[in-house]
């Protein structure tokens, strides 16, 4: 898709977009669904997993080993590309925008945290409407659900873990309870679904 080209022609055919949200137990699942996502992903993944801010992240580092995809910490207005993961930076919002660039923000924090997956979502919603794919995994507290909700009101695609296999339930759980979620599966599943999703819309 071109620049020039209006988001509503492919609207309805094609994903462009996969973000995911965790947060307690969030690097082991993030291992897991990334290793399992393949190495030519035809779109980007925007992650917000809740860091200590206090300290250096490695996250990068770490989960660029378990995938084949280019793994980076995403910084202030650069073009989402595909095959790319970006995580949220510690302590600092990720957005995106229609046209793929994104934001980092030191607003402040939602539900008592920042980065906050409900301000990737809600601003993923916007920005994509059918084609996002939003993903909450295990993590405390009910960060995502909001964002959730709001991806699915605009038409896009929501997939949560299954709290059962989840090591920490109440993401997962709280995205459950808004009624958003279409997908309701065990950690190791997730990846054929999304790329099943971004390869059979592009038929």
């Amino acid at each position: 898709m071109t620049a020039h080209q209006p988001l509503e022609a492919t609207a309805e055919d094609t994903y462009a977009v996969v973000a995911v949200a965790s947060s307690a137990g969030g690097i082991h699942a993030l291992s897991v669904l990334l290793g399992e996502l393949g190495e030519d992903l035809p779109v980007p993944v925007l992650v917000v997993q809740h860091l200590d801010p206090r300290h250096r992240t490695v996250i990068a580092d770490v989960l660029s080993r378990r995938t084949g995809l280019l793994v980076k910490l995403a910084e202030e207005g650069e073009r989402a590309l595909p095959g790319t993961v970006y995580v949220a930076p510690p302590d600092r919002h990720l957005l995106v925008g229609s046209d793929g660039v994104l934001t980092l923000s030191n607003s402040a924090l939602v539900h008592f945290v920042r980065p906050s997956a409900d301000l990737l979502f809600e601003s993923l919603a916007g920005a994509y409407g059918p084609q996002a794919i939003a993903c909450v995994l295990t993590g405390t507290g009910v960060d995502g659900a909001m964002g959730v909700d709001a991806v699915k009101t605009r038409g896009g695609t929501v997939i949560a873990q299954d709290p059962q296999s989840a090591e920490f339930k109440s993401m997962p759980q709280a995205a459950l309870g808004t009624g958003a979620v279409d997908f309701v599966l065990p950690l190791e599943e997730i990846a054929a679904v999304i790329r099943g999703l971004v390869e059979t819309k592009r038929q």
